[in-house]
């Protein structure tokens, strides 16, 4: 059985004033029906630009150079305009980075889901309003009734991103990609967020992919890691292996710069240097290799893509061939 979300070699580009940002090169991923995995690497890695990729809301400036996106057997690439439009919101959907800044600040809470709903329903009047109460109500947000009417600034921040996932799930998506959900919440309702995709994604059926910086909030609600450094995906696998045995030498780091990856607090350790210059025109095929203490003249090399198990693929010269074991 094929895959929900196919994603193979998709290379992306950008046409800026400053040269040609090469933001995504030969990035290969799938996603299973009621999976979820999770798309981390620090912030400028290129997670975001993917995500934008698969639901085709991309920026102007952006340009795919090769590759092919396949969700539920459809070609992606080949779809435009409204065959798009179409797709997403009732097939595809996404939680953004900041609910404030995605909620429309002048219309109350409940005609925001009543807007996906007229789009992808044939719902009206009375019904349509009893389907926007309920989708509040599986959000878990208290007297869904009152909080319909709602605007934005009268609700907490929780409360916003609750409203948000409640759009996103109106039409019950086969996949949900949330980027950075938690984003500027606090401690407790951050946890109360994850929970609550996890659990209606559970319910539902519906594939997460869940793209986040923090590699202790993916442990916690994915199955699946795949690791972004620079444009490139350098390594996937079950969550627990890349935690426990990490093959690519960016991975390691990862999870020592991780709290919940390890067992005291002197083990922590932050990554050396910083992300190369996209716009290079020397950048080389190892992204890494100016940042790896394991380098060597191989890594001047294209990228090999090396499979230590059937579920664990790492995109190295030089893996922690242990990590197979």
């Amino acid at each position: 059985m094929s895959a929900l979300l196919s994603v193979e070699n998709l290379s992306i580009e950008f046409r800026t004033r400053g040269g040609t940002v090469r933001a995504i090169e030969n990035v290969s991923l799938q996603l299973e029906t009621g999976e979820s995995l999770g798309l981390v690497g620090e912030s400028g890695s290129g997670k975001s630009v993917l995500s934008f990729a698969i639901l085709g809301i991309q920026d102007a400036a952006a340009r795919i150079t090769q590759g092919t996106m396949r969700f539920a057997g459809q070609d992606m690439l080949a779809r435009r305009g409204e065959a798009m439009k179409t797709l997403r919101g009732r097939e595809l959907a996404m939680i953004f980075q900041n609910p404030r800044v995605a909620l429309n600040p002048i219309r109350q809470a409940g005609h925001q889901i009543e807007d996906v709903l007229r789009r992808h329903t044939d719902l009206k009047g009375a019904a349509l309003r009893a389907r926007a109460i309920e989708c509040l109500a599986e959000v878990r947000i208290p007297d869904p009734e009152r909080r319909f009417a709602a605007y934005p600034f009268e609700l907490s921040g929780g409360m916003c991103q609750r409203v948000m996932i409640a759009i996103a799930l109106a039409c019950r998506p086969r996949l949900l990609i949330a980027d950075e959900p938690t984003t500027g919440l606090d401690a407790t309702t951050q946890a109360a967020i994850m929970r609550l995709i996890r659990d209606l994604g559970r319910e539902k059926g519906m594939a997460t992919l869940l793209i986040t910086h923090d590699l202790g909030l993916a442990r916690e609600f994915c199955e699946r890691l795949a690791v972004m450094h620079a444009g490139h995906i350098v390594e996937q696998g079950p969550t627990e292996t890349l935690f426990r045995a990490s093959a690519h030498p960016y991975t390691e780091q990862l999870v020592r710069a991780t709290p919940v990856g390890q067992d005291r607090l002197e083990n922590l350790a932050a990554i050396p240097g910083n992300l190369p210059d996209l716009r290079r025109v020397d950048l080389p095929h190892c992204r890494f290799a100016e940042r790896c203490q394991r380098g060597d003249a191989a890594c001047a090399s294209p990228l090999p893509r090396h499979a230590l198990t059937t579920a664990h693929l790492v995109a190295c010269h030089r893996p922690r061939l242990e990590a197979a074991a």
